[in-house]
């Protein structure tokens, strides 16, 4: 049994069998020769040692037809792949695993091969040589198990997902019904495949540093998306103990079920809006059904993949169309275009070195394409005939970037009012406060804005200088840091002096223990992934504004992260302490 740590993502518990994507080409699907028993083994070794001459004969054949044709560097490699299917060391691994424990042929390969690559990845002379490994694994593999070449469509039972990294393409890709959860080598917890993981409810833990490395294909896997571990190969009382925490998970769901209809409000009657972050319009039925009020971050960014670079305007518009019809009355935010950094980059998108601070966002609409700004801004106005539709501007750190953008907001509406189409005159635009430079001016940008949305995720990552998305960092990405706070005090404060709602659409509005400081700093409006509306109601049902703004005093009054994240915790357990006793 290995545990490993990594970065908790999304809630749950989930046990199934491992499918390493980026590497598997042939899966492993059973570990055991059955039954157990020594003549099965036998026969199991005779099918081994059969595979294992065909693939080296395979592998010298090559290197003898390509021998004239090939560089003697090429032809040092196949020399080398064959003499490794004669390597004593291994031979006698997988002898002594197929014979005393009974392992598959297969199983036993793929568990040397993980050993190999541990080592090897330790010294510069064999790390170049990963590629030689695995021929040399899917070789054999190859021949064990046939030319069965296994993806993520060929799934016919559950698995949990293991990977070096997910694009956010592929998380959004992954298929609910076999995919239970996944784990990442690399990644953070507000990078945008986790968020796409919180919003398709997939239990996930990242970061986790060689996860690749240590699972193989086909093993047991539990995953814990509470506490950030995985445990491979579990034995019975592990097992034992988390399929009761997966079973007492399953009825906490259930009770949070029954609070769908009921509102969000404090006991000393206080109510807070709770809203959806969605990508895609097909996801609104599902925000609804958890008891969203409304969609108050629409990531349109998502309209663009590899498959769909540039979409139209009457793209945009069906999308927003979509959306607007399943809502009826309530409000969608509608978010301009974030390419760039972690998420799709069209192409001739030119690669920055630094992407994160680069021309991302607002600027890349402004800067360089305004044409594709302008479209978005078309199909948006035309939206808003159709129902409560708000324009949101990402990422603005200056007044003259507002400034520039309502003034082609203003434009688009002309040229809509020429070409005779409808539009709402009136539609609110607002911006994402989401860089130290918009908190510290969010006095001067309320005067020019109809709201405020506060986008934690990147305003921790600025002010912080924290890539919110690189693992080695991690421990650095702290949003209960005083500072943080104090920000989200100042822009708030601004907003009220001038009349102008202000919510919060970060990630942060949907971990319970930040609740209780963002209610006592007078939010009134969360935005989060829709899977975590009811437990965020649960939690604010069971406290006054009265504690929380005790809490928000406490939280302000202290100057270290640490003590404020400690803090935070031990009195959101107190609050529920059935949601952290899972």
């Amino acid at each position: 049994m290995k545990v490993r740590r990594g970065i908790p993502v999304v809630d749950g518990v989930v046990i199934g069998e491992a499918f390493l994507l980026d590497a598997e080409h042939y899966r492993v699907t059973q570990r055991f020769v059955k039954p157990r028993t020594p003549e099965a083994a036998e026969l199991e070794l005779k099918r081994f040692q059969q595979a294992a001459t065909a693939a080296r004969r395979e592998t010298e054949e090559l290197q003898a037809k390509v021998s004239g044709e090939v560089s003697s560097d090429v032809a040092s490699i196949l020399a080398y792949i064959g003499m490794l299917y004669e390597d004593p060391d291994f031979l006698a691994y997988v002898e002594r695993r197929i014979g005393r424990d009974h392992f598959t042929a297969e199983h036993a390969v793929s568990r040397r091969v993980a050993i190999y690559r541990k080592e090897w990845e330790r010294h510069e002379v064999t790390r170049n040589r990963l590629a030689d490994l695995d021929d040399f694994e899917r070789r054999l593999l190859k021949h064990l198990l046939g030319e069965k070449h296994e993806t993520l469509k060929d799934l016919k039972a559950p698995v949990i997902v293991i990977a070096r990294d997910l694009t956010p393409t592929q998380a959004a890709s992954l298929p609910l019904e076999w995919v239970r959860g996944f784990a990442t080598d690399q990644g953070g917890k507000t990078s945008h495949t986790a968020i796409l993981a919180q919003s398709r409810r997939i239990p996930a833990v990242v970061g986790l540093g060689s996860i690749t490395g240590d699972t193989v294909g086909g093993e047991l896997v539990i995953l814990d998306g509470r506490e950030g571990r995985v445990i491979i190969d579990p034995d019975p009382q592990t097992l034992a103990k988390y399929e009761d925490r997966q079973a007492k998970f399953a009825r906490y769901l259930l009770e949070l079920e029954e609070l769908r209809t009921l509102p969000a409000e404090t006991r000393d009657g206080h109510r807070v809006n709770l809203f959806a972050n969605i990508e895609f319009p097909e996801e609104v039925a599902d925000a609804l059904k958890h008891g969203a009020e409304g969609i108050g971050l629409y990531r349109t960014e998502f309209l663009y993949d590899k498959d769909h670079p540039d979409p139209s305007e009457e793209d945009h518009l069906a999308a927003y169309g979509r959306a607007i019809e399943l809502l009826g009355d309530r409000p969608l935010v509608i978010r301009t275009l974030d390419l760039g950094a972690d998420k799709f980059t069209p192409e001739g998108y030119e690669v920055e070195a630094n992407p994160f601070l680069g021309c991302r966002s607002i600027r890349y609409c402004l800067l360089e394409r305004q044409d594709v700004f302008r479209r978005q801004l078309r199909a948006i106005l035309r939206a808003s005939a159709r129902g409560d539709v708000r324009i949101m501007l990402p990422m603005v750190s200056s007044l003259e970037e507002l400034v520039e953008a309502r003034a082609l907001v203003e434009d688009v509406k002309q040229e809509l009012r020429a070409e005779g189409l409808p539009f709402r005159a009136d539609v609110p635009v607002g911006i994402m406060i989401e860089v130290p430079s918009a908190a510290l001016m969010a006095d001067v940008l309320a005067q020019n804005a109809d709201f405020f949305s506060i986008g934690t995720n990147d305003l921790v990552q600025y002010s912080l200088a924290v890539d919110r998305v690189n693992s080695r960092v991690a421990s650095l990405y702290q949003p209960a840091h005083p500072a943080i706070f104090r920000l989200l005090l100042g822009t708030i404060e601004a907003a009220r002096r001038h009349r102008i709602p202000v919510s919060i659409c970060g990630e942060l509005s949907g971990e319970p223990h930040f609740t209780l400081p963002l209610v006592g700093l007078g939010m009134r409006d969360l935005s989060m992934a829709s899977a975590t509306i009811p437990k965020i109601k649960r939690f604010i049902r069971s406290i006054s504004a009265v504690e929380a703004g005790r809490a928000t005093d406490a939280v302000l009054g202290l100057a270290d992260a640490t003590a404020s994240q400690e803090f935070l915790h031990r009195r959101a357990r107190e609050i529920d302490p059935a949601l952290y006793g899972l």
